[in-house]
């Protein structure tokens, strides 16, 4: 992915100064922080905005931007804090002095700590946690995010959070910010109720039908708890025994993982075409440790599938109204976890209820197009309370079909 020239190319020319230049800077480049930054990147190109994404090669992110329409370029960062924060700082300093930006927006916590480290404020800059960073951390780690976390919101114009309850753990850890809240959002044109077949890499099922599908999409890291899961299915597998536990998805806890397993569980690895493993499930797990809202139950119950979630950031929020019975568990805990997962494996009329009912739900409150609408405003509030002349196009325009 090459860098950009120190000197403006078309379209970001001075003859192409009537719209605006956003830049997005990432880090990780896989799983939702990926997927939300390229729905952003579609919409605003499709809006008429020169949209950049600067981000680590070697990740899902780049080719996804690129077929969204964006501009790509190299901003060599990785996921953990340490010597390398001030190359990454420098990185975003030459980039922004390339792409001459009206606006930086920063996915998560290390391009967050970097533009804002680069910028301090002379920049319009949205920062957008994607979960907080000091929830990954315990000890001096923690308090060290903490207290950077309450120091650097001076440097952002705005601090995006994708749920109420985000804001609120940002709130009570004292970080003191000018807030906005835009709930996540996907693709009902993509995720959608379909025929289930059997995926790619999903083993052989039971023959009489009777196999209880059991899937959990997520990067396989401490973040989204299938370690917890792994805990819980032998409680699981005692009393169903034809239950099959799928997990999708790659990271760096794959081997651990993989060595702890016990029976009745398939490691099916990354894959582009997760709706088709979301069509196949009898069941949707997702037993995160912490979140800001996660986009893979919304995405499940977008394709009319039951969802099992634990009790996070967002997570009561991304349910219907009543589901929270049934469909939340408390976070870390195998032995929760492996009863709900029975109770709801158990009882068909339940799980096909408790479906159609979010499929519906997430149709009416949870529309990508809605979400990219209401990032685009925020842009506006920002730039107009800036004084900036650069022309916004219409939210409606970023959130049409």
């Amino acid at each position: 992915m090459p860098e950009f020239p120190a000197q403006r190319t078309p379209p970001f020319g001075s003859e192409s100064r009537a719209l605006m230049t956003v830049l997005h800077l990432a880090q990780p480049v896989e799983g939702g922080v990926a997927q939300v930054v390229t729905d952003l990147a579609r919409a605003q190109t499709c809006a008429g905005l020169h949209v950049v994404v600067g981000c680590p090669e070697g990740g899902r992110l780049t080719r996804a931007a690129s077929a969204a329409g964006a501009r790509t370029a190299h901003w060599p960062a990785v996921r953990e804090p340490g010597v390398r924060v001030v190359a990454e700082v420098y990185g975003v300093r030459r980039l922004v002095r390339a792409v001459r930006p009206d606006l930086v927006h920063a996915h998560s916590a290390k391009a967050g700590l970097a533009a804002r480290l680069a910028l301090r404020g002379r920049v319009p800059t949205v920062y957008q946690p994607h979960a907080w960073s000091f929830e990954a951390a315990t000890g001096r780690t923690a308090r060290l995010a903490r207290a950077w976390e309450r120091y650097a919101a001076r440097w952002a114009d705005r601090v995006l959070c994708v749920s109420e309850a985000e804001r609120d753990t940002g709130t009570a850890a004292g970080v003191r910010a000018r807030w906005a809240v835009v709930r996540n959002g996907v693709d009902a044109s993509h995720f959608t109720p379909r025929t289930a077949r059997q995926p790619d890499g999903c083993p052989a099922l039971r023959p009489d039908g009777r196999t209880v599908l059991v899937v959990c999409v997520g990067r396989l890291c401490e973040q989204k708890g299938q370690r917890t899961l792994l805990a819980a299915w032998p409680g699981v597998t005692a009393r169903v025994p034809h239950a099959l536990l799928v997990l999708v998805g790659d990271g760096p806890d794959r081997e651990a993982l993989r060595r702890t397993a016990p029976p009745g569980v398939v490691f099916a690895g990354a894959t582009d075409a997760v709706a088709d493993w979301y069509a196949a499930a009898d069941l949707v797990v997702l037993p995160s440790l912490w979140e800001g809202m996660a986009l893979t139950p919304l995405e499940a119950m977008a394709c009319a599938r039951p969802v099992l979630v634990s009790d996070v950031a967002g997570s009561r929020e991304l349910l219907p109204p009543g589901q929270e019975t049934s469909c939340l568990v408390p976070p870390g805990d195998p032995v929760a976890l492996a009863d709900a997962v029975v109770r709801l494996a158990l009882d068909e009329s339940l799980c096909a209820e408790l479906a159609t009912a979010a499929c519906a739900h997430v149709r009416a409150g949870f529309d990508v197009h809605t979400t990219t609408a209401a990032v685009l405003e925020l842009y506006r509030e920002v730039l107009r309370q800036r004084g900036s002349l650069v022309d916004v196009p219409a939210a409606e325009r970023a959130g049409a079909r």
